[in-house]
């Protein structure tokens, strides 16, 4: 029977719950922004500030939005693009928690890996494009390295960086215990690893999502981002600004998803925070 370590939350006094004002105004604020931006982009095409070859009027965009979905077009780029960025994350979160678990857990390994791990990583997604558009063609196979490369990155970094962070009291503790290897890296690394291990791989997704759309912008005939690009070409821009909306409130969306799986993760039982 494993012992029960201490950790830095029982010295915490219990937090005080927000008053419900406060809660009210934490939910409204974030939308303070972007209403104000709204309501000066809907006054500057209404009294002609902005051309509409410039910036088209927001009802424009929501017709435009609107029979996009209804002829079905939306969907379908919509679908490609999750599936794209779906593959390409998952391979890279699983890589990069890997990756950065191995880095993680041995000295010597992160001596040998992590300088070169730090050079690739300056350069850029569309750096890459070539080299793997002349391994893989420009397929979907391309999409999938990409994504899957961007995400990597975070992910890596902040497992190895989660890994690292267990304070060195605890890990003596077990030691004093007589923790296994497994029982220390089960028991002590991952719970206080777990909130940083959420934010890479919200880092993750971030960076995927960004590179889905630029590949698509490049190298696709379908998507979200080939929806920009189609649009750009034929000089209709509000087909432009629907395809950015719907990037943005997807993107946004699957990151507030994120978020609260992470307060789950951190309110589990063990859980360092």
């Amino acid at each position: 029977m494993s012992a029960v370590l201490p950790t830095s939350d029982t010295l915490r006094a219990p937090a005080r719950a927000p008053l419900p004002w406060r809660r009210l105004a934490d939910g409204v604020l974030p939308f303070l922004l972007p209403a104000v931006l709204l309501a000066l982009w809907f006054a500057g095409a209404e009294r002609g500030w902005i051309s509409p070859q410039v910036l088209p009027p927001p009802q424009y965009v929501w017709e435009t939005l609107r029979d996009l979905a209804a002829s079905g077009d939306l969907w379908h780029h919509v679908s490609t693009s999750f599936t794209r960025v779906g593959v390409g994350f998952l391979a890279g979160t699983l890589g990069g928690l890997a990756l950065g678990s191995a880095m993680g857990l041995s000295r010597r390994f992160e001596a040998y890996v992590l300088p070169t791990f730090n050079a690739l990583v300056q350069i850029p997604v569309l750096a890459w494009l070539p080299f793997v558009l002349l391994l893989v063609g420009i397929g979907e196979p391309l999409k999938y390295i990409l994504i899957a490369k961007a995400a990597l990155v975070p992910v890596a970094l902040n497992t190895l960086q989660g890994f690292r962070q267990v304070p060195g009291a605890l890990r003596e503790v077990g030691q004093v215990y007589g923790y296994t290897r497994r029982q220390e890296v089960l028991d002590i690394v991952l719970p206080h690893a777990v909130p940083t291990l959420f934010t890479g791989v919200r880092l993750g997704f971030t960076k995927a999502w960004l590179s889905l759309v630029v590949v698509e912008l490049v190298a696709s005939s379908e998507g979200l981002g080939y929806l920009i690009v189609y649009g750009r070409q034929l000089f209709q821009l509000d087909q432009v600004m629907a395809a950015v909306f719907v990037v943005g409130a997807i993107g946004y969306a699957i990151d507030r998803l994120l978020d609260r799986f992470e307060t789950a993760a951190q309110r589990r039982p063990g859980a360092a925070r």
